[in-house]
């Protein structure tokens, strides 16, 4: 049986946020994932929250949530937008939610997002795999380098004519010289 997708896995990708060195979703991001409104999904959570220490989910800073605002266009109170500062809920955290809606749309869009977070994890490991192979390819073209240059050097050397001297040094004059006293 083929499994459709509940939610396409770029969706899901673009709202996968980098919040104090780790990989988070915002509480609205998945409430509209989810079909629910934010604060139903954030009462569930707090009718359960022993089910999500701080490394499942946290609230965001004014200062995070600031740079939030600015870099990915997430409206302001001014226009409409939270009153409250969003949580934000790691890979666990989400895996939690499951446990916490429980209906088949919450079962179907944790798993799309475990996947995305998956397959995000796999990406990273790519690059990094990449980055490193980079490191060594510049390192050895620094050896390289060090080596021409070292050869063009000692090309110059031998090569160079001796170069005339710029002027010829004083003759001293001979002849009588009074006492300077």
């Amino acid at each position: 049986m083929k499994e459709l997708s509940v939610v396409p896995a770029d969706r899901i990708e673009q709202r996968i946020l980098l919040v104090r060195g780790l990989k988070v979703m915002l509480d609205s991001d998945l409430a509209a994932l989810y079909e629910v409104e934010t604060f139903n999904l954030n009462k569930a959570v707090k009718r359960n929250i022993t089910r999500f220490p701080p490394d499942f989910m946290f609230q965001l800073s004014a200062e995070e949530n600031r740079g939030l605002t600015f870099q990915n266009g997430i409206s302001s109170p001014r226009h409409g937008g939270r009153r409250h500062l969003p949580y934000v809920f790691t890979e666990q955290g989400i895996a939690m939610l499951s446990s916490v809606l429980r209906s088949p749309r919450a079962v179907a869009v944790n798993i799309a997002i475990m996947r995305a977070f998956v397959k995000l994890r796999e990406m990273l490991a790519a690059n990094n795999d990449l980055a490193l192979r980079l490191v060594a390819i510049e390192r050895k073209m620094a050896m390289h380098d060090v080596a021409i240059r070292g050869v063009v050097e000692t090309i110059q050397r031998l090569t160079a004519l001796p170069e005339p001297p710029d002027e010829e040094p004083a003759k001293e004059s001979m002849g009588f010289r009074p006492n300077k006293t």
